[in-house]
C-alpha cells in the first residue's frame, strides 16, 4: 500500500507479536516486504526496536484487526483520521523484552496458566509482557499456535522477577480467599432464607 504507518518496522514488530494477521497483511500495512515481516518473527531482523501498538496511536481499529485476522484475504487499513497522530513524549514507558524472549511469552502464559490457575488473565499479561488477549486464547486453547506450545517458567525465561512472580501469586490467593468466604456468606444466607420460608410455611398450614 503507498500509505504507511508511523514507525512502520516497530508498528510491524507489535503486529507480529499481538496478533495472528498473515505475514502478507502485516507487510501490505506497514510498506514493507513479506520476507522482513518473516525475519522479524524469526527474531532475525529489527533486532532492539521496540514493539509500536498502531491501535492505541489510533492508526488502526481493534475492530478493523479482528476482522483482517479472521480473513487472511483483507488487506488491514489504515485509519487515516489519525494517521497524524502525535507520540507524547511523557507517556509511561513499559518494560521492554528482547525479540528473542517475546516468542517465549506464550509457553509462560500456558505455565502459569497450568500452574496458576487462580491467576487473573490481566495479571499473567502483566507479568509476561503479553495482551489479555492472546492469554485468553491460550486459556481458552484456541491460539493460533497452541499445539506447539510448551510451558516454561518466566522467571527462568526472565520474562519476569521472582519478586514479582510471588506478589501477583499473593494477590491472586488472596482475592480467591474473598470469593470464598463471599460465596460461603451467600450460602449461609440462602440456607437461612430457605429454613425461614419453611418456618413461614409451617406457621400457614397451621
Amino acid at each position: 500500500m503507498s500509505d504507511a504507518p508511523f514507525m512502520p518496522k516497530a508498528t510491524a514488530v507489535w503486529l507480529v507479536e499481538n496478533t495472528t494477521l498473515s505475514f502478507k497483511q502485516i507487510a501490505n500495512f506497514c510498506n514493507l516486504h513479506e520476507l522482513e515481516i518473516k525475519g522479524i518473527a524469526d527474531g532475525d531482523v529489527a533486532k532492539g526496536i521496540k514493539a509500536y501498538n498502531p491501535i492505541l496511536a489510533g492508526q488502526v481499529t481493534r475492530e478493523e484487526v479482528d476482522l483482517c485476522s479472521k480473513d487472511h484475504g483483507r488487506p488491514l487499513q489504515l485509519n487515516k483520521k489519525k494517521e497524524d497522530i502525535v507520540v507524547s513524549e511523557g507517556r509511561k514507558k513499559t518494560k521492554y523484552t528482547p525479540i528473542s524472549k517475546r516468542k517465549d511469552r506464550p509457553d509462560s502464559v500456558l505455565w502459569l496458566l497450568k500452574n496458576f490457575p487462580q491467576l487473573s488473565d490481566g495479571q499473567i499479561a502483566k507479568l509476561v509482557g503479553s495482551t489479555k488477549g492472546t492469554v485468553s486464547l491460550i486459556r481458552n486453547r484456541t491460539f493460533w499456535n497452541f499445539s506447539n506450545l510448551t510451558p516454561r517458567d518466566p522467571v527462568i525465561l526472565g520474562l519476569c522477577t521472582q519478586s514479582s512472580f510471588e506478589k501477583a501469586i499473593g494477590k491472586a490467593n488472596r482475592r480467591k480467599e474473598r470469593e470464598k468466604k463471599l460465596k460461603a456468606k451467600e450460602e449461609k444466607l440462602k440456607e437461612k432464607e430457605k429454613e425461614e420460608n419453611k418456618q413461614q410455611e409451617n406457621t400457614n398450614e397451621n
